[in-house]
């Protein structure tokens, strides 16, 4: 489904911020090792005629996100990431690695960003990240 570029409301979470430079969007939603997805993934038309993700922010629920360890080894599954996949601490709620940060709202609500081609750049991702909060 395409939806608004600015449309800040992505499956349970409210959106502060997103930068300016992001093509069209559209929503998925999935399930995924026994984790509900929501995903808005932003894409642009490249002069080629293929379409670039410029941005994902993915609302995840599920019994396994209950904390951060958790968390961590879920998306070390579903991105494929090997045992030497270490994200760093980011605040107290937050993983991060060079392209995507990972947040835990609540036990069982968590929040990933994806910036899966370096199209926006990590400081991008971590501000995407930052503003993001549980919609009342």
């Amino acid at each position: 489904m395409t939806v608004s570029s600015k449309e800040t409301h992505i499956g349970g979470l409210a959106v502060g911020y997103l930068p300016d430079r992001l093509g069209v969007a559209s929503d998925f939603e999935f399930e995924w090792g026994g984790v509900a997805f929501v995903q808005r993934v932003w894409e642009t038309r490249a002069d080629d005629g293929a379409w670039r993700v410029d941005l994902q922010i993915q609302a995840m629920r599920g019994e396994s996100l209950g904390d951060l360890d958790g968390l961590r080894a879920f998306l070390a599954e579903y991105h494929e990431r090997g045992d030497d996949w270490k994200p760093e601490p980011l605040g107290g709620d937050g993983l991060a690695s060079e392209r995507e940060v990972a947040r835990l709202l609540a036990p069982g609500f968590a929040v990933e960003v994806r910036d899966p081609f370096g199209r926006q750049g990590v400081q991008v991702v971590r501000a995407v990240a930052a503003s993001i909060t549980r919609r009342p």
